[in-house]
C-alpha cells in the first residue's frame, strides 16, 4: 500500500527516469547477445542442423510439412517470419525466445541528449533574437541545463515532437 501512495507522489518526469533506469538496468545483460551474428541458416536451421534433426522431423513436432519447415526457415532468413512461429519454433527446437530491443546507447543517454539539444536550440533562437535587437546576451550552460532538466520531466512526448 505504502508504495502505491508513494508511487502517486511521482512526477511523471521522474516515473519516466525511474523507468528508463530500470530498463537500462536490464538490458544491459543483453548488450553482449546483441553483438551475436544470426548464423547463414537462421537460428531455426542452425540449431535442428547441430541437434541432427531433419526438416520432416521438426514439421511433425510442429504438426506441419518438411516443406513448411524449409519455408519456415527461408523466412526467418530473408526476415519475415512472424514472432509467434518463431516461438513455437524455439519450443520445438526445446529452446527459449528472447525478444528484446537492445537501444545502442543507454535510454538516459539518448533522453539527455535529445534533452540537451533541444534546450541549446532554444537558448540560441532567444539569443539570436536578442542580438537582432542589439541585447547582446549570452546565457550560461547552466541556463541549457536547467531547461533540459525541464524537458525531462515535463509531459511525455514533449521530447520527441517534431518542432
Amino acid at each position: 500500500m505504502a508504495d502505491i501512495q508513494r508511487l502517486k507522489t511521482i512526477s511523471r518526469g521522474s516515473l519516466s527516469a525511474i523507468v528508463r533506469q530500470d530498463l537500462d538496468a536490464q538490458i544491459d545483460s543483453f548488450r553482449m547477445v546483441a553483438d551475436l551474428q544470426r548464423p547463414r541458416k537462421g537460428w531455426i536451421g542452425a540449431i535442428r542442423i547441430a541437434l541432427g534433426m531433419t526438416e520432416r522431423q521438426l514439421g511433425e513436432r510442429l504438426d506441419v510439412s518438411q516443406e513448411s519447415v524449409h519455408g519456415l526457415e527461408r523466412s526467418e532468413v530473408a526476415d519475415r517470419v512472424r514472432l509467434g512461429t518463431l516461438r513455437r519454433a524455439a519450443e520445438a527446437l526445446d529452446c527459449q525466445l528472447i525478444y528484446v530491443l537492445v537501444p545502442r546507447v543507454p535510454l538516459e543517454e539518448t533522453v539527455q541528449t535529445r534533452a540537451f539539444a533541444i534546450a541549446r536550440a532554444e537558448i540560441d533562437a532567444v539569443e539570436h533574437t536578442m542580438a537582432l535587437e542589439a541585447q547582446d546576451v549570452t546565457m550560461s550552460d547552466d541556463v541549457v541545463a536547467d531547461r533540459a532538466r525541464q524537458l525531462t520531466s515535463a509531459r511525455r512526448g514533449t521530447l520527441w515532437r517534431d518542432r
